[in-house]
C-alpha cells in the first residue's frame, strides 16, 4: 500500500478533528450513553470527511477506499470506540449500496445530505433472531399499490435513536432466502416506526436501538437497485464494513501499548519498574508485532479491494484478527495496570469494554472463519 501526501494530510485532518471536537467531550457522552450525532456529523460534513469515496456530484470527493481506511485509522485516536463506530456506519456501512446502486433521485434525497452531514443514517440488517445469519431475517416488505408495507423489527442498530433514514434489508418475496431480499431506504419519521434504546456493556457513547416497523408505508422508488438483490448488495457492503473495522482498531491498539509502556516504566514494584521485568517487556514486544502484522494484512486487503480484486478472504481475516487482537491486547495490558486497570475511567478498561464488540458486530468471529474456510475449500461437503 503506497500512501500519498493526500493520505497523510487526510490523516492529520481527522486526527486534529478527534483531538479538538471529540476527545474533550467523550467522557460526558459516555455517561449520557449518546453523542450529538447531527452536530458532530455536520462538522465532519463541512470538512468534506463524510463522502471521501463518493462522487463529487453528490458532494463527495471521488477518492478510493484507501482514503476511507486512512480516516478509519485516524479515528482510532479517539479515546472511546463508540463515536468512531457511529461515524463509520455513516461513511462505510449504510451508504455504499446506495451510492453504488441507488437511483439518482435516491442519492440526491439521501446520500447527498448524508455526505454534507445534514442527515444521520443507519443500517438495518440484524434482528432479535438473526444477526450474523443474514439469510434468516424475518422483516417483510410487501407491495401494496405503489408502496411497500414494512413489518418487523431490527436489533442492535447503531445510530438508531438519531437516524433520519435506514438502509433496511427486508424480504420482498417468498423465494429462496438468498434471492428474496431487497435493500430499501426507509425515512425514520414515518408513521409506524418506534425506537427503543439498548443499554450495552461498552461503546456507550454510540446510541444503539431496537427498531419496530408496523405497517410502515414506503414508496417502491426507495428500492436500491433491483428487487431480490439485497442479500448480494449487503454482502458487498460488508466487505467495506469489515475493512473499515479492522483499520479503525490499529491506532487504538498502538495507543494501548504505548500507554502501558509509559505506565509500567513509571510504576515501581519490588525495587524496579514493572517494565524492567522480562515477562512484561517481552509480552509488549509480542503484542506490538501482532499489531504490525494486522496493519500489513489490512493494508494488503484494502490494496486488493481498491485494485478491483476480490478481497473477501483477506477482509474476513482482518476482521477476525482485529476482533481477537483488541481483546488480547486490552486484557494483557489491563493486567499490567493492576488495580488501576480495573477502574472505570482507565483507557485500558475502556478498550476492554468497547473492544469486545469487534468480534460480534459486522459478522461474528465464527462467520469470518466460515467464510475463510469456504474460500479455502475446506468446509465439509453437504450430504
Amino acid at each position: 500500500m503506497k500512501f500519498t501526501q493526500e493520505h497523510h494530510a487526510l490523516y492529520d485532518t481527522v486526527a486534529r478533528f478527534v483531538e479538538k471536537e471529540l476527545n474533550p467531550y467523550v467522557a460526558e457522552w459516555e455517561k449520557q450513553e449518546i453523542f450529538p450525532a447531527h452536530e458532530v456529523f455536520k462538522k465532519l460534513g463541512d470538512l468534506g470527511l463524510l463522502g471521501l469515496k463518493y462522487p463529487e456530484e453528490y458532494g463527495g470527493s471521488g477518492l478510493d477506499f484507501s482514503y476511507s481506511m486512512m480516516m478509519a485509522e485516524a479515528l482510532g485516536t479517539c479515546r472511546v470506540a463508540g463515536v468512531p463506530m457511529a461515524i463509520g456506519v455513516q461513511t462505510d456501512m449504510c451508504t455504499p449500496a446506495l451510492a453504488r446502486f441507488g437511483s439518482d433521485e435516491l442519492k440526491r434525497e439521501f446520500l447527498a445530505p448524508s455526505i454534507s452531514g445534514d442527515f444521520v443514517g443507519c443500517i438495518g440488517v440484524s434482528e432479535p433472531g438473526g444477526g450474523s445469519d443474514v439469510a434468516a431475517l424475518k422483516t417483510t416488505a410487501k407491495k401494496d399499490g405503489g408502496d411497500y408495507l414494512i413489518n418487523g423489527t431490527k436489533m442492535w442498530i447503531t445510530n438508531g435513536m438519531q437516524a433520519d433514514w435506514c438502509c433496511l434489508l427486508a424480504n420482498t418475496s417468498e423465494g429462496p432466502v438468498h434471492k428474496n431480499k431487497s435493500l430499501i431506504i426507509v425515512p425514520m419519521n414515518l408513521p409506524g416506526i418506534t425506537r427503543q434504546k439498548i443499554h450495552k456493556i461498552g461503546m456507550d457513547s454510540s446510541d444503539t436501538a431496537q427498531l419496530f416497523f408496523d405497517n410502515v408505508r414506503v414508496p417502491q422508488r426507495n428500492l436500491i437497485g433491483q428487487e431480490g438483490m439485497g442479500f448480494m448488495f449487503q454482502m458487498m457492503q460488508f466487505q467495506e464494513e469489515r475493512l473499515w473495522g479492522a483499520a479503525s482498531c490499529l491506532k487504538n491498539l498502538d495507543q494501548l501499548i504505548d500507554q502501558t509502556i509509559d505506565y509500567t516504566r513509571q510504576r515501581q514494584a519490588f525495587g524496579k519498574s514493572l517494565l524492567d521485568n522480562q515477562v512484561v517487556h517481552y509480552r509488549l514486544a509480542e503484542l506490538r508485532t501482532e499489531v504490525e502484522l494486522l496493519r500489513s494484512l489490512t493494508y494488503r486487503a484494502v490494496d486488493m479491494y481498491v485494485g478491483g480484486q476480490d478481497a473477501a478472504k483477506l477482509a474476513s481475516m482482518a476482521k477476525l484478527k482485529s476482533g481477537r487482537l483488541i481483546r488480547e491486547v486490552a486484557d494483557a495490558c489491563l493486567q499490567y495496570w493492576g488495580g488501576m486497570g480495573f477502574t472505570w475511567d482507565n483507557p485500558v478498561s475502556q478498550a476492554y469494554r468497547d473492544g469486545r464488540l469487534v468480534s460480534i458486530g459486522g459478522g461474528a468471529d465464527e462467520v469470518m472463519l466460515s467464510i475463510i474456510c469456504k474460500l479455502e475449500g475446506t468446509l465439509p461437503k453437504a450430504g
